[in-house]
């Protein structure tokens, strides 16, 4: 293969290679021990030397080498495994290149042909390569070479696919091809002469949306915080609004998110992201939210097939989606089948004998003695034998995980089986016994000891023959988490499930009982780390167990407080990122109640992690993304609402507790865990299905409502009346009973609506709802949501900065933007290397204590230079000059030497040389001419040498946990604040500067002349610097001579120092007032607006003209 040009200094060291062919400029060599015969001591060496050696430092046998007649100098070109290979490049630079080298004079012109030659065949193979992966490789390749010319971006920005279609002008559509690559959306068109491109950064997309108005068919509107624009005449409309949404909130949650959002490893790669990916992450995200399986799964085969269904008593036909560790399949039509088959379940998956009426059948065998029989399976060999390496991949694992417990649990000394840092001694018998209580995991649901209120006969009648109903059902469709789930089983559980059942089917349903199988002992060991361990979640978690359900019975006891606080500690421990957040104390009662301790634990981590991912963070982005896909099913499903409540942001906002709490907070306890029954059977399409049944419900009093506290006084008041009225439910002797009834049994006699009633009116009316149209809605809504959040912490910041600069509003938002930018450039395009590791660490461990402003985006030092040349007023004379300027800013500004700069100290820093009084910013200059600024050596690689690109990462608005035994106590932390507070009234006290020596008075004078050039009055400013240059020597002179004398009449060797040449800022100051031609010069003041307005107009272009410069050098 083509390599990027690599000098070798001695090119036969050590004699490792043998050369096979040469000419005047290339060498083909063999490594020694490779492709021989015989070979001698050497040879041997170096062939077991190469044998050894690790995969990724072994050393292919072949190689081609540009090489110049008496150099030591030589580059490797071309490297291969075979000799084949080389052959072909070899034979490809004799016909190609080596008669055009005869014509160049110098062998550096022949070595740059070359290079650039050799960096350009490996261009053309990564095109060719992505193209390959196209459905048509040759027209993705054309549009690529257009992408390239027409934009100018850098070669790292990959283009993901394009369509052909209109983008419109007011009236006018203009024909073109939109590009979508993964940072930016970009348009081009040429047509009657008239050339038009845009580019368009995803981190700007605010909103999507299709429309249909005048002139055009429907449409895709872009919508960025300045404009909008609408694109038509797609061939594919639903394709390419789904790709957008796609790329925009990968782009989104990659760049903007600073609260770690759950996204797929490959997409966090953006080179690997292409169109074929994005199908395939849409279907996973679809598989995963329709079967409820956790967020780790990756997807493998999608197979058509028709599964045995007994109940049916035929084959029913549908998909079957394989997984790590589940066997997925759906009917047709959509949700009326499910089965859901861990394969920890699995005894043997067989092929049998094909027939005409069982094509390609398939037995999969459960350890519960049951089987399930597929046919119609396509590509059926080779299905069966990946299922089969995973399955014995995953018994393996499982016989080691147990064979290693078994040998711990052998060895292990008795002991007490937990010991908690919430025990702080035995001084009596009765914190004794409640030491012995806290350490006693309940094996038990609380529910069996702990009852609200004694049932009576009518009920516990009830109950009974519901039990009846489900065992009935089991013996129908199975019991366990590969139980046929069908439209009957909804029906039974919009009955609601019996007390007895609760906890089994909850774990059945929502996968977690396959989940805790596989981690056999984790509750123990999680329960066991988080002893000691005192944080701000366990402070919390202390301060809410005594609100969690405070009217049950079974939280006004210790056992269940103390069940309570090792299942939140747990978690907490388990997944520092969320930790602890409020609603998870009220989930993690209701689950204690119906479901063992473990159990419990590991229906909270199914409802954190995979059914309502990303609600529980300090942002709550998840519920605010699904309330704002609420609010879309209002204006799509209630019209009427939507026209008569003109802000559905009230209700969004009314109803998020409903989201949070699953109902919990606002339905009575019996109501409320009917809701849950249900959410474990449909995820979150049961909430959002519930929430329009209820507004429905009270349409016409919301709509005459008037204010948003009488909206949500008509709402409170419904939910309080909803009432379990088993009476009033379906027959339980006939689930199958019809269900139009249930509007009528939804208002009881008294006026009351029943829980069963509402559910199953929910169903009938708003039961079209799918899964994949959920997830397409959360796709696009996330993106108003980041976004919203980002101009929340704008406006936050802004408005914490104002009062410190005097520069306007309007100036200091659009610096931010530019601030903002410079870093997504570097994000788009920068080297991932060791430096952005290094930043990246310091920032992890050592900014515990950051304001909220200084934990915003930061620039490190590339960065601000760039951005250093765009901002500051005064031209600096060369290029050099001002990246040494720049680098001195730098340095100043970095106070903390943590090489990265605030927006703070960034806009203090340009407010001075803006806004400031003279002797600000000549204090300034002062500063950029002393230590730190400026070094002893100006030279010094550690300051020069750094990569062009910032590497690292989006800074995080609140910090991700540290890694495992480096978690500082907070209350260290609240101290450390305090004594940082100290530190930084101190700092603000103004101290007076050091004393300025002959080489920085120098420095300082070679920066004034820059700034003067192109000045209009620049002869002038020039005689004034001269004379204030002359001036400030004298007294430098001057003061020089009298320390000198002083020195020597004293005779004390310490005084030598004090004798060098040295003058004040005073003096300098002193010294520039007298010329009134610099005093015009430092008191008129620049126009920040024309410059800001400059540097948005060139800082895109220029950044990627820059990086594209260095791709190709590098």
């Amino acid at each position: 293969m083509w390599l990027n040009p690599e000098e070798v200094l001695l090119k036969n060291a050590l004699k490792l290679w043998v050369t096979e062919r040469s000419n005047d400029f290339f060498l083909l060599q063999r490594r020694r021990g490779h492709g021989e015969a015989s070979s001698g001591i050497t040879g041997l060496l170096v062939g077991a030397l190469d044998s050894v050696l690790d995969s990724n430092a072994r050393v292919t046998p072949f190689r081609i080498l540009l090489q110049f007649p008496g150099s030591q100098i030589s580059w490797v070109i071309a490297s291969g495994a075979a000799i084949e290979e080389v052959n072909k490049h070899w034979d490809w630079l004799v016909h190609n290149l080596l008669q055009s080298l005869s014509v160049f004079e110098s062998k550096e012109d022949v070595a740059s042909f070359v290079k650039g030659k050799v960096k350009g065949l490996i261009a053309e193979e990564v095109r060719s390569r992505q193209a390959a992966q196209e459905d048509d490789p040759e027209k993705f390749r054309e549009a690529l070479l257009k992408f390239e010319l027409h934009f100018g971006l850098p070669s790292s920005e990959k283009l993901v696919t394009y369509f052909s279609c209109c983008c419109w002008k007011g009236r006018v559509p203009r024909q073109g091809f939109l590009f979508l690559s993964i940072n930016h959306m970009a348009f081009y068109s040429f047509l009657l002469g008239k050339e038009v491109k845009f580019v368009i950064p995803w981190v700007e997309v605010t909103r999507l949306e299709r429309v249909s108005a005048g002139l055009m068919t429907e449409a895709i509107r872009v919508h960025t915080r300045h404009r909008q624009r609408d694109f038509s005449m797609f061939l594919n409309l639903d394709e390419a609004f789904r790709v957008i949404g796609q790329l925009a909130d990968i782009a989104l949650r990659r760049l903007l998110d600073s609260e770690g959002l759950e996204l797929d490893h490959v997409l966090q790669q953006p080179a690997c992201i292409t169109k074929r990916i994005l199908e395939e992450q849409a279907l996973r995200e679809f598989v995963l939210a329709l079967f409820l399986l956790p967020r780790s799964e990756k997807l493998y085969e999608v197979a058509s097939c028709s599964v045995w269904t007994p109940h049916a008593r035929r084959h029913t036909p549908g998909f079957l989606y394989t997984t790590d560790s589940y066997l997925c399949f759906s009917s047709r039509e959509v949700e009326s089948c499910i089965l859901l088959i861990p394969l920890l379940e699995v005894l043997f998956i067989e092929k049998a004998e094909s027939t005409s009426v069982l094509p390609n059948p398939v037995i999969v065998s459960i350890r519960t003695k049951k089987a399930f029989q597929l046919i119609e399976l396509q590509d059926r060999d080779e299905l069966v034998e990946n299922l089969n390496t995973r399955l014995r991949s995953l018994q393996w694992k499982q016989s080691v995980f147990h064979n290693r417990k078994s040998s711990k649990r052998s060895m292990s000394s008795p002991m007490p089986y937990y010991t908690f840092y919430y025990d702080t001694g035995c001084s009596d018998k009765e914190e004794l016994e409640e030491q012995v209580l806290r350490n006693t995991v309940n094996s038990e649901a609380l529910m069996t000891a702990f009852h609200q209120n004694q049932s009576g006969d009518k009920n516990k009648s009830l109950e009974c023959e519901k039990e009846q109903l489900w065992e009935n059902h089991f013996s129908e469709f199975g019991r366990g988490v590969h139980m046929f789930r069908t439209e009957k089983i909804r029906r039974l559980v919009a009955m609601g499930i019996p007390e007895s059942l609760r906890g089994e089917l909850w774990m059945n349903l929502s996968a977690a009982s396959s989940v805790m199988e596989s981690h056999q002992g984790y509750y123990t060991t999680m329960v066991q780390k988080s002893m000691g361990h005192s944080s701000l979640a366990t402070e919390e978690i202390e301060r809410d167990l005594h609100r969690s359900l405070p009217d049950h019975p079974a939280f006004q006891n210790p056992t269940g407080i103390a069940a309570l606080r090792r299942v939140l500690t747990a978690y907490a421990h388990r997944n520092p990122k969320i930790g602890y957040c409020q609603s998870m104390n009220i989930l993690a009662s209701v689950l204690l109640l119906y479901a063992k301790e473990e159990e419990a634990f590991w229906l909270l981590v199914a409802v954190c992690e995979r059914m309502l991912p990303d609600y529980f963070n300090r942002r709550v982005i998840g519920a605010q993304v699904d309330q704002s896909v609420f609010e879309e099913l209002i204006r799509e499903r209630l019209p009427e609402l939507a026209e008569n409540v003109h802000d559905l942001s009230t209700l969004s906002s009314v109803s998020l507790s409903w989201f949070l709490t699953l109902f919990l907070s606002v339905l009575p306890f019996d109501s409320a865990v009917c809701v849950v029954d249900c959410f474990f059977f449909h995820g979150i399409k049961a909430i959002f299905q519930l929430g329009l049944a209820v507004l429905e419900a009270n349409a016409a009093q919301l709509s005459a409502s008037t204010d948003d506290g009488q909206a949500l006084m008509i709402l409170t008041s419904f939910l309080d009346q909803v009432r379990n009225e088993e009476a009033a439910s379906p027959s339980p002797s006939s689930p199958d009973a019809d269900e139009s009834s249930g509007s009528d049994t939804s208002i009881s006699n008294m006026g009351h609506t029943n829980i069963s009633g509402l559910i199953n009116e929910s169903y009938e009316k708003f039961g079209d709802l799918t899964v994949r149209q959920i997830e397409r809605l959360r796709c696009r809504h996330r993106i108003q949501v980041l976004q919203s959040h980002e101009d929340t912490t704008k406006e936050n910041t802004l408005r914490l900065i104002a009062p410190d600069v005097s520069i306007s509003p309007e100036n200091l938002a659009d610096i931010y933007n530019l601030f903002k930018m410079e870093h997504f450039i570097s994000l788009y395009w920068g080297d991932r290397s060791s430096a952005a590791a290094a930043e990246s660490a310091a920032w992890h461990h050592g900014d515990l204590t950051r304001s909220f402003v200084e934990r915003q985006y930061r620039l490190d030092r590339p960065q601000f230079k760039s951005l250093y040349g765009l901002l500051v007023p005064w031209p600096s004379g060369s290029e050099h000059h001002t990246d040494t300027l720049g680098n001195r800013t730098f340095t100043l500004l970095d106070q903390d030497h943590d090489n990265l700069v605030s927006f703070r100290e960034f806009a203090v820093w340009l407010d001075t040389l803006y806004c400031g009084e003279l002797n600000e910013k000549i204090r300034l200059l002062y500063r950029l001419h002393i230590p730190p600024a400026l070094t002893e050596s100006e030279e010094d690689p550690s300051l020069m040498k750094s990569p062009l690109l910032s590497t690292n990462r989006p800074l995080f608005l609140n910090l991700p946990p540290a890694e495992e035994g480096l978690e500082r106590d907070y209350q260290e932390q609240l101290k450390q604040m305090l004594h940082d507070l100290a530190k930084e009234k101190e700092k603000n006290v103004e101290k007076p500067l050091p004393l300025m020596n002959q080489r920085e008075f120098i420095q300082f004078c070679k920066t004034l002349y820059s700034l003067f050039q192109s000045n209009p009055e620049e002869n002038d400013l020039f005689q004034a610097i001269a004379t204030v240059t002359s001036l400030v020597l004298q007294i430098g002179e001057a003061e020089h001579r009298g320390r000198g004398s002083a020195a020597e009449d004293a005779d004390d060797q310490t005084s030598t120092t004090d004798s060098e040449w040295r003058v004040s800022f005073a003096q300098i100051l002193a010294s520039l007032l007298t010329e009134q031609a610099l005093v015009s010069f430092f008191e008129k003041p620049p126009s920040l607006q024309s410059k800001i307005r400059e540097a948005r107009e060139k800082q895109y272009q220029q950044r990627a003209a820059l990086l594209t410069l260095q791709q190709g050098g590098s």
